[in-house]
C-alpha cells in the first residue's frame, strides 16, 4: 500500500466545508443543546474541528466503532462505550468520519433509538455512497467521495495517517 502524496481534499478545503455544516446545524438546532456521539478513534479530529465552529451549546459522548482491518471491512462490528443514558429525550448528532458501508450508522441508530431520543441525525465528513451495504443517509456531509480508500484527517490504514491535516488516497 502506498499513501498517494497530493491530496483528495485539502486541509483548507476540509476547514471551510466544516465551517458550513457547523452553521447548519446550529440553525437547526437554535434554541437546543444536542448531545454529540462522536465515533472513535477516526471521527475525533472532525469532531474537535466541528465542535470549535459551533455556536449551539452541545454535549459530547464518544463511542468506540471498530469496523476496519487494513482495508478490508471487519465482522462483526464492534461498539463500546454507547452511555445511552445521555440520550434519552436528547437530540443527538452522530459524527462519523465515513459512512461508505453504512453498517457503524446503522448500528449506532439502532441501538440510540431503543433508548427513546428526541431525534438522531448523522454528520460525516465523508460518504461513500459506492460502497453501501445498509441504506442509511446522512443528515449533513461535509464530501461525497468515490471507493477510494482513505485517510488522514483522523482516517487511519491500521492506525497509521491519522495525523495528515488532508485527506489522502491509499493507493495498492
Amino acid at each position: 500500500m502506498q499513501l498517494n502524496e497530493c491530496p483528495l481534499i485539502d486541509a483548507d478545503t476540509i476547514h471551510q466545508r466544516i465551517g458550513e455544516m457547523a452553521r447548519q446545524i446550529d440553525q437547526v438546532y437554535a434554541g437546543r443543546h444536542p448531545v454529540l456521539l462522536v465515533t472513535l478513534s477516526g471521527a475525533f479530529l472532525f469532531a474537535a474541528d466541528l465542535v470549535r465552529q459551533l455556536r449551539t451549546p452541545v454535549q459530547i459522548e464518544f463511542v468506540r466503532a471498530q469496523s476496519y482491518r487494513g482495508t478490508q471491512s471487519a465482522t462483526p462490528l464492534q461498539l463500546t462505550g454507547l452511555n445511552t443514558e445521555t440520550v434519552v429525550n436528547r437530540h443527538v448528532i452522530v459524527v462519523e468520519d465515513i459512512v461508505d458501508t453504512g453498517r457503524t450508522a446503522h448500528a449506532l441508530t439502532e441501538q440510540l433509538q431503543a433508548h427513546n431520543p428526541a431525534s438522531i441525525r448523522l454528520c460525516a465528513l465523508l460518504d461513500k455512497p459506492a460502497r453501501r451495504e445498509v441504506s442509511v443517509t446522512a443528515d449533513y456531509v461535509g464530501f461525497a467521495i468515490e471507493d477510494h480508500f482513505v485517510v488522514g484527517y483522523g482516517l487511519d490504514y491500521d492506525g497509521l495517517y491519522r495525523q495528515l491535516p488532508a485527506i489522502h488516497v491509499i493507493e495498492a
